[in-house]
């Protein structure tokens, strides 16, 4: 497996690099002034940001070093031969001191680089990945002593981040064990780890109400036609849905015989990881569960592993319990489709490194068979993310892909990035969902009737028209969102890819095949959404109260609990079952995702104050799946939603069938 980029992407003197994974990036001189620069540590992102002044001396400053994985390639290897169902080897994922012992780092460059890092002063924590990752901490002071440069405070993106204004480098002295064990040093730049919800869910203290009590809308797909507004595409369209319960996902995705024969996820751990911790969570969702008549969690079934009420970071600066509404979604959302299984919700302390680092130790301490994650990092573009930040991703989602976890990334709501093809050149996909090792989960659109049965499923790309002086003007309207896709920049197409995407997708971009993204899709569209629950402050007081929502943010854990159901009927570990999603390809197992043969559409009511009906309503006409965007839902695999989505027993069959050969 290797990475590349577009030619000269990077390439801005004549002194360039390439890493063992064939990424190339700008390389300094190796020695500069007597000290050992780090490669590519220089935060490229400095030129979109403004300088507001030097960091305090005293301030405590959380990073980590990142330590090259012991071979690589035998690494990826192993993980086709365990992964591929048609292996004789399939399923036998690595336990934790298997990968340790054949692909961490050496024990002797593990402690070469704690060493001289208590050395410099440092306190050094714990070492993950076997030594892939060791945490360490220190003043602000200390780290510009120890790595030669100046901390600054940054306005970047609307946030204030601190970061080192130039390259960091080694002392001279400093063994050359170390100098040649370190990929990359993270944490000290946080811009480039800023991360956010893959959508804006809403949450405490601001109160909002979509749907559901946002009347008129619809129980069930088409059950409310709009007859007092005008009409589109040559007739009324309906009332889009008041908010998806359980149940209708339930039997629209073919779960609910499996749940009436006690296949509810039992035994199958889910972790979800976000930052931040919703002090009222477990009450929400027990509420909820209430409400649409599904099973509180049982003593135990739900916990949270959290840095502790004093333990929060960065909280201004990334929304803080603006986080509290995706952790609402992730927990109801993954509780929705497997009942029975176990959640852990992993609480970062800050939206930064703090969530790279406890979405690294939920695998490395294999918290759970199955993590969802609903956030990214926006664009998979190196320049702005660093190359040691994608090592970091690549290296832990390698060790969660051989030692069994199936790792779900949200695909972002932003479709191809090209606000509906206006912008070829800014064609692109979100990272992490596009590491080869993880899932990349997209968005659809559902239609769901009066009998809970799926009537059509397209992609989710999304435009709206607004109801202004009794028409809705130019149709579809102004591009909107959409489940994110295309082709990655970053990474190589990797070998359960080849064969079975097309050219067309998987060079878009020229040159050698890349990765696609997504790999698979579930409803991710809002106005066809589910419905959740969660404690909120509303003008009239602080209360429980439901909403409807949608996003990627809701496809990856809904994926996740189909995941979990399907675990339990196996008996086994899926772990890293892309290969096998792509083995189910154009067969009855999934439901082939296409474009709608006549436009499709429905009215969204909208609260004009966002709370209550005292400001009045507006309307808007959504046309589902729209084909402005360069990403399009068509026959087999495309780069809008992928191979498809799960098409209820027949894609459990498949799975199960797949896991036994």
């Amino acid at each position: 497996m290797g990475r590349t980029v577009r030619p000269g992407r990077l390439i801005v003197g004549s002194l360039v690099a390439t890493t063992a994974l064939g990424l190339t990036v700008l390389s300094a001189p190796a020695w500069a002034g007597g000290r050992h620069q780090i490669a590519d540590s220089t935060p490229r992102w400095l030129p979109h940001a403004h300088a507001l002044g030097d960091t305090a001396a005293a301030s405590r400053v959380d990073f980590g070093v990142l330590l090259h994985m012991r071979d690589h390639a035998g690494a990826v290897d192993t993980l086709r031969d365990v992964s591929d169902p048609t292996s004789a080897h399939y399923g036998r994922w690595l336990s934790s001191a298997q990968f340790r012992s054949r692909y961490a780092p050496a024990a002797t460059d593990v402690s070469a680089v704690r060493s001289w890092l208590s050395g410099q002063g440092f306190r050094v924590g714990d070492s993950l990945g076997g030594g892939m990752y060791v945490e360490a901490s220190g003043t602000a002071k200390q780290v510009e002593h120890a790595f030669a440069t100046t901390l600054k405070t940054y306005s970047y993106r609307g946030v204030r981040v601190r970061s080192n204004d130039g390259a960091l480098s080694f002392p001279a002295g400093t063994p050359a064990q170390v100098t040649h064990a370190v990929a990359g040093v993270l944490g000290v730049d946080q811009g480039s780890q800023l991360h956010k919800p893959a959508d804006e869910a809403p949450g405490p203290p601001d109160g909002a109400r979509y749907g559901v009590d946002v009347k008129p809308c619809s129980a069930y797909f088409g059950q409310q036609t709009a007859t007092d507004k005008p009409a589109a595409y040559g007739k009324k369209q309906p009332y889009a849905s008041c908010g998806y319960g359980p149940q209708q996902l339930q039997s629209a995705y073919g779960e609910s015989a499996l749940l009436r024969a006690g296949i509810t996820g039992r035994g199958v751990t889910v972790a979800i990881t976000d930052a931040y911790a919703a002090p009222t969570i477990y009450a929400d969702a027990q509420q909820y569960n209430s409400v649409h008549h599904q099973p509180k969690f049982r003593p135990g079934q739900f916990r949270q592993i959290t840095p502790g009420p004093d333990g929060y970071d960065m909280i201004d600066e990334c929304g803080g319990n603006g986080w509290y509404g995706e952790e609402t979604l992730d927990v109801e959302a993954v509780h929705a489709m497997a009942p029975g299984a176990n959640i852990v919700y992993v609480g970062a302390k800050d939206c930064s490194s703090g969530l790279d680092d406890a979405w690294a130790r939920t695998i490395d301490d294999h918290v759970a068979d199955v993590v969802t994650n609903s956030w990214t990092d926006g664009t998979d573009d190196v320049s702005l993310l660093g190359q040691d930040y994608v090592d970091f991703y690549d290296q832990f989602s390698l060790e969660a892909a051989l030692t069994g976890i199936t790792v779900n990334f949200s695909s972002g709501d932003a479709g191809d990035h090209t606000a509906g093809g206006t912008d070829l050149g800014a064609k692109t996909v979100e990272f992490p969902a596009d590491v080869p090792y993880v899932t990349g989960v997209g968005g659809t659109s559902i239609g769901i009737d009066s009998h809970g049965r799926r009537i059509f499923e397209h992609g989710w790309q999304t435009s709206y028209a607004d109801l202004t002086d009794g028409s809705w003007g130019e149709l579809p309207g102004p591009y909107s969102s959409g489940g994110g896709g295309g082709t990655s920049v970053l990474f190589d197409q990797p070998f359960y890819q080849q064969g079975r995407v097309p050219s067309s997708i998987s060079q878009t971009n020229g040159g050698a095949p890349m990765r696609a993204v997504p790999d698979i899709s579930m409803v991710g569209d809002p106005n066809t959404g589910m419905v959740v629950g969660e404690t909120q402050v509303f003008p009239d007081g602080t209360y429980w109260d439901q909403y409807r929502i949608g996003g990627t943010s809701l496809s990856s854990p809904l994926l996740a609990g189909v995941v979990a159901m399907a675990d339990q009927l196996t008996h086994r570990s899926l772990g890293f079952v892309n290969p096998a999603y792509y083995r189910l390809l154009r067969t009855p197992a999934l439901y082939d995702v296409t474009a709608p043969r006549a436009p499709l559409a429905e009215v969204r009511t909208n609260l004009v104050n966002g709370v209550d009906a005292t400001d009045g309503k507006s309307y808007q006409l959504q046309t589902i799946d729209v084909q402005t965007s360069t990403i399009h839902s068509t026959p087999g695999y495309d780069a809008e939603t992928g191979v498809g989505s799960p098409r209820g027993p027949l894609f459990f069959a498949g799975l199960a069938v797949t896991s036994h050969r």
